[in-house]
């Protein structure tokens, strides 16, 4: 059995839970809610069974996740290098989320583009799928993908963390040129 390493880390959208393995970082979620301890044990059950692994608490990927995490509140990262552990997502939803990392920070793309680049011209509800069940929250910014007619969509039924991360790469972005 493989160990899983994670760590809770505190963010202005809310505490985000790090978990990584041996591959990399397997999930970024972002807790919301009074019930977030009930939900961080139980995500943590779920990963442990899900990815037949051992918990074990933080390591060097969980911190470089964090410090990354922090770089890019602060507005001094656009990009994250964290190494993923894909083993969650497959087929066409991995597809989605792997072009949702080709759009440039402070911009953003429509579903049925993301689709495109993807490989599936006519698949933005699937694209829209993967988003909403992304494990990856901001590391794979699929807070980037929005409807064709600029309306933000949803992002785990949180619109307004979806808001707070595409104001601030704006914010950010703003004010580098100034």
């Amino acid at each position: 059995m493989t160990h899983a390493s994670f760590t809770v880390h505190p963010s202005p959208v809310g505490d985000v839970l790090l978990v990584t393995t041996d591959e990399g970082l397997v999930t970024a979620h972002v807790l919301h809610g009074a019930g977030d301890d009930g939900d961080l044990f139980a995500q943590l059950a779920q990963l442990t069974r899900t990815l037949r692994t051992v918990p074990g608490r933080d390591d060097d990927d969980a911190r470089d996740a964090a410090q990354q995490l922090d770089e890019y509140f602060a507005g001094t990262r656009r990009t994250f290098e964290i190494p993923l552990d894909w083993r969650l997502v497959d087929g066409f939803a991995r597809d989605a989320l792997q072009a949702a990392c080709e759009i440039p920070y402070a911009r953003t793309a429509g579903y049925g583009e993301v689709a495109a680049m993807a490989g599936r011209d006519r698949a933005a509800r699937a694209v829209g799928n993967a988003c909403a069940h992304s494990p990856f929250s901001i590391i794979v910014p699929v807070h980037r993908v929005v409807h064709a007619d600029g309306s933000i969509g949803g992002y785990g039924g949180r619109t307004d963390v979806k808001r707070f991360l595409l104001d601030h790469e704006r914010e950010t972005e703003r004010a580098a040129g100034e």
